[in-house]
């Protein structure tokens, strides 16, 4: 028998129930290409569902992660093909309205391609993030790599998380959510800094 899902998540226990892997795939896929959906949290209930063995953690593990890069390449598509007058056009439709658009290509602008990596933890960056690589023009094949190592953290996260502490995941959910962006601009901060110093050993050595 299902355990029942706490708090926020328990709504997608029909969902889970009746569809299991295909529901995963299909919420983080269609989430990834900016439509308004819980992507995130249809990640950890099938996690929890796993830890209780209504579910196989490696399947649910590779499905999402399959869906999400998929997702976002859809996205990266829409963008590089559509551009900046279709996001204004129907991306208000999607909850990405001009401004929202506006401030999250700014700031994936400044950060470069290290922010698809840290724009799949941030809610709404995330559906935004294969969208603002097409239109700002990033490689396909740099945007790919990124996409699927961040696409890789994000679901090994969550689903490890909530495959080993159960219901008790929407509290870690609040204290993870709380700081992980913190943490992640430390990270890349750290990451920017182990770059710089090589750069700079090799310009020396030349």
């Amino acid at each position: 028998m299902a355990p029942p899902l706490p708090g926020p998540l328990a709504h997608l226990a029909p969902l889970l129930g009746h569809y299991g892997y295909w529901a995963v795939g299909a919420v983080v896929f269609v989430e990834d290409f900016g439509i308004p959906a819980p992507g995130e949290t249809i990640l950890i209930a099938a996690g929890i569902y796993a830890g209780a063995g209504q579910l196989n953690i490696v399947a649910v593990a590779v499905i999402a992660f399959m869906a999400a890069v998929a997702g976002d390449n859809v996205g990266y598509l829409i963008g590089r093909w559509g551009g900046r007058a279709l996001v204004h056009r129907w991306g208000r439709y999607v909850l990405l309205t001009p401004e929202r658009f506006h401030k999250a290509e700014a700031f994936f602008t400044r950060h470069g391609g290290g922010i698809v990596i840290m724009a799949r933890f941030v809610e709404g960056l995330r559906q935004a993030n294969g969208i603002i690589a097409g239109t700002s023009g990033m490689r396909w094949r740099r945007f790919l790599a990124f996409n699927a190592l961040g696409a890789a953290l994000w679901v090994g996260l969550w689903a490890a998380l909530a495959y080993a502490a159960g219901t008790h995941i929407t509290t870690l959910y609040d204290e993870i959510t709380r700081y992980q962006l913190y943490a992640l601009i430390a990270l890349g901060v750290v990451g920017a800094a182990f770059v710089g110093r090589r750069l700079l050993r090799r310009a020396h050595q030349t």
